[in-house]
């Protein structure tokens, strides 16, 4: 099964309409974007919690890593830059950090609120080498910021 981005979309707006906790929308989101695709194999959040810092936060599937700095990996890359990454191999990206082993490409988006600040970023592993796109940027990136630009 792959994701229909509006449907999720709708769903997602439909369960957070009223949300305005960041902890609690995270959950939501992991959750619901995870199970709307197979090439997801891990779905979750890493939260700025200090100055150059990533802490991990609600995720759905296996352990991920518990902190990561804005220097390394590719979810450290996206919350440096504020642009989003697509890893088609990981293997092949410098400073990769394995947190699992089964990771064959990734996708990582910056997450703002209304202000512009950055919140974290939204990453989806998958064991499938190459398993993202520009149509899965564009769909998660708009899930995002309907989601997070309201608080």
């Amino acid at each position: 099964m792959i994701a229909d981005y509006r449907e999720l979309a709708r769903v997602i707006d439909s369960l957070t309409a009223s949300e305005t906790d960041e902890v609690a929308l995270m959950a939501t989101v992991a959750c619901e974007v995870h199970h709307a695709d197979d090439r997801f194999d891990w779905t979750g959040f890493y939260r700025v919690t200090e100055p150059g810092l990533l802490k991990i936060g609600p995720y759905q599937g296996g352990h991920g890593c518990l902190a990561i700095p804005f220097s390394r990996g590719v979810c450290g890359a996206a919350a440096r830059s504020g642009e989003i990454q697509i890893v088609p191999d990981v293997e092949a990206f410098d400073g990769h950090i394995a947190c699992a082993a089964s990771t064959r490409s990734e996708i990582v988006l910056p997450v703002r609120g209304r202000d512009g600040r950055l919140i974290g970023v939204f990453d989806i592993d998958s064991d499938q080498p190459d398993a993202f796109g520009p149509a899965d940027a564009e769909g998660l990136a708009a899930i995002l910021a309907s989601v997070f630009g309201r608080i």
